[in-house]
């Protein structure tokens, strides 16, 4: 439990809409709630191909629970999280529609699971592994996610991770000390800074390579020049495990893993409670201002019950503006059903658009060389390119959708006179669907033995030919006429079949191309589509409570008002003081939500019930 007071106030407002009857703003605090006693703090762990990823996440929570080796990489994200004993499971993908089957499994055959030797291709088609340890470190709500270091940043899957990013806490970029950043590694950390609020890069294995300082400055050159903003934390996990085997407080400090952990603690969780604060406040705020908005109402109208017909219109217009807002003619509904529907369509074409283009350059260098002689920096070019477009679509696709929730947001202020908390958005748990790397295209032999035996074919029927045209002139079937035609023939055939096979090389790489950029097309299309998906649902379900919380509050407000009228002198003067109690009350509770927000200690509980 991130903040034991913020938990604390909900409580105290949920027994308020349970006193004044109001249980549709108790169902906005129980998800605040339910947030707040499971508070995930998600932290992605990414980097390029055997970089030290996963030997990172078992030296923070000191344990081998993600595999580590020289010929062993990480082919599923494992996801590591606070439990009571040390429990693991896999998720499977559903076959067709469905919900994911978690199985569980031991904890130390979990590598047969998430590598690459135990599942390789991901052939057993899981979705990720999930871990449970008891550790101080994570029982703040600390979630670590070692990414598939399979093709690396610069590859489609590393593209398609981009989609988990908004839902991210923080992102640590891990890169070795044995050379400085790579361009895919910028252009990640780049499109990372724009979707995560912390960005870190993480330098391993300072203990192996002495000049890691040197690479360290020349990394926050390269920082410095593309602009990013990110500290660089060197670490040494090897270090950091043989400390914490022999509890040598020296050596924890030389490991680097001091300053990582504080980083987390006080950057990353220590901001998430930040935010549950803020968030907390809000809701109960508004909590607050709808249960205020009935008293202040029929006291308005039990002191002056001369202007309690006027009161009484005023509140009607403002509940016809509230109704209103719940019609699917209104204009935040208009603007966010087709705001999604251009934004879809937008982001379809954008993806498409880039795609092609990266295929029509692929095809052009496939016609200008062999296929066979450049495949390696071809592939690895190509990966590239399309991560590149990739990451650039998906980061397009989430500012849009950051822009038309202002837009939707602004809409629905139009017709609803009350301050509009900030939007949140549900985060999904889900990793990216794995993209298969370039498939490399067979290649026909085409040896010494075949070139001599496609020779002698051709050869044949040319000397053959020849042979018995010069017969008509009296010459023999074999004759130096007939020999020298076969001989020509024969190189003729040779070249001709060294051109098909070429042909069909190309022709099979720029197949292999497209199946890989369809590919692509498909899983990170997927990613953009589901956020979007995820915006219009949370922009809908949030701006549709919250229009049915203030027509609802409106609503008993015009009945208070109306019934203030009817109210006799004697009663009336108990009334109001009645009314003037509650409405202490409930400025003391947002009075409590104000302190939450701003860091301040909250004063003692006051007690909040029904006016008599």
């Amino acid at each position: 439990m991130a903040v034991p007071a913020a938990v604390e106030l909900v409580d105290l407002a949920l027994k308020a809409t349970a006193a004044y009857g109001r249980p549709d703003l108790g169902s906005r605090l129980e998800h605040t709630r339910k947030r707040l006693i499971d508070p995930d703090v998600r932290v992605l762990i990414v980097g390029e191909f055997k970089q030290g990823k996963s030997q990172l996440v078992n030296a923070l929570v000191n344990a081998p629970v993600c595999p580590v080796d020289d010929d062993i990489s990480t082919a599923v994200p494992t996801v590591v999280k606070h439990a009571e004993t040390a429990v693991a499971w896999v998720v499977r993908e559903p076959e067709g529609e469905g919900t994911p089957q978690r199985t569980e499994v031991p904890v130390g055959k979990l590598a047969e699971h998430v590598s690459e030797g135990g599942n390789p291709g991901n052939r057993s088609r899981l979705s990720y592994a999930e871990v449970g340890l008891p550790r101080k470190l994570l029982a703040g709500g600390l979630v670590l996610v070692d990414t598939p270091g399979v093709g690396g940043l610069a590859s489609a899957h590393g593209a398609a991770t981009m989609s988990a990013l908004p839902s991210a806490d923080a992102v640590l970029l891990v890169s070795d000390a044995a050379q400085e950043y790579t361009g895919p590694e910028l252009e990640f950390l780049r499109s990372a800074m724009a979707l995560c609020p912390n960005v870190a890069c993480v330098l391993t294995k300072t203990d192996l390579y002495p000049h890691w300082r040197r690479i360290r400055e020349l990394n926050e050159g390269h920082l410095r020049t593309a602009g990013i903003e990110a500290d660089i934390l060197p670490i040494s996990s090897a270090l950091r495990l043989h400390a914490a085997k022999t509890q040598d407080k020296e050596l924890m400090e030389e490991s680097g893993f001091t300053e990582l952990i504080q980083f987390l603690l006080r950057r990353v969780v220590a901001r998430a409670d930040d935010l549950d604060r803020r968030s907390t406040s809000q809701d109960v705020l508004a909590v607050a201002d709808q249960l205020n908005t009935e008293f202040k109402s029929e006291l308005a109208a039990q002191e002056n019950p001369e202007r309690a017909a006027a009161l009484v219109s005023e509140l009607q217009r403002a509940k016809a503006r509230a109704d209103e807002l719940k019609q699917r003619t209104s204009r935040w509904q208009i603007t966010l059903n087709d705001g999604v529907a251009d934004l879809q369509s937008d982001i379809d074409y954008d993806l498409r658009d880039r795609l092609r283009a990266t295929g029509r350059e692929a095809e052009e260098l496939i016609d200008a060389a062999d296929p066979a002689d450049i495949w390696e920096q071809f592939s690895e070019w190509l990966h590239q390119q399309v991560a590149a477009a990739a990451s650039a679509n998906f980061v397009w696709a989430a500012e849009r959708a950051r822009f038309l929730a202002g837009q939707v947001a602004e809409h629905f202020a139009e017709g609803a006179d009350i301050p509009l908390p900030d939007l949140r958005f549900d985060q999904s748990q889900s990793i990216a669907g794995k993209v298969e790397a370039l498939a490399k295209p067979e290649v026909e032999k085409f040896g010494v033995g075949q070139k001599l035996f496609t020779g002698m074919r051709g050869g044949y029927g040319g000397m053959l030919m020849i042979g018995m045209a010069t017969t008509v002139a009296g010459l023999g079937l074999l004759n130096p006429v007939s020999l020298g035609a076969g001989l020509l023939f024969g190189g003729k055939t040779v070249r001709d079949e060294r051109k098909r096979l070429l042909a069909k090389r190309k022709s099979d790489a720029k197949q292999a191309v497209r199946r890989h950029i369809d590919e692509v097309t498909f899983q990170v299309g997927k990613g953009s589509r589901d956020m979007l998906r995820r915006t219009q649902r949370s922009l809908r379900d949030h701006f549709s409570s919250l229009a049915d919380e203030v027509s609802t509050s409106l609503a008993q407000s015009v009945m208070a008002a109306q019934n203030a009228v009817k109210t006799d002198t004697s009663q009336r003067e108990r009334r109001i003081r009645d009314l003037k109690a509650e409405i202490a009350r409930l400025d003391a509770m947002a009075e409590r939500a104000r302190k939450l927000a701003a860091g301040v200690k909250p004063q003692a509980a006051v007690p909040v019930g029904k006016a008599s």
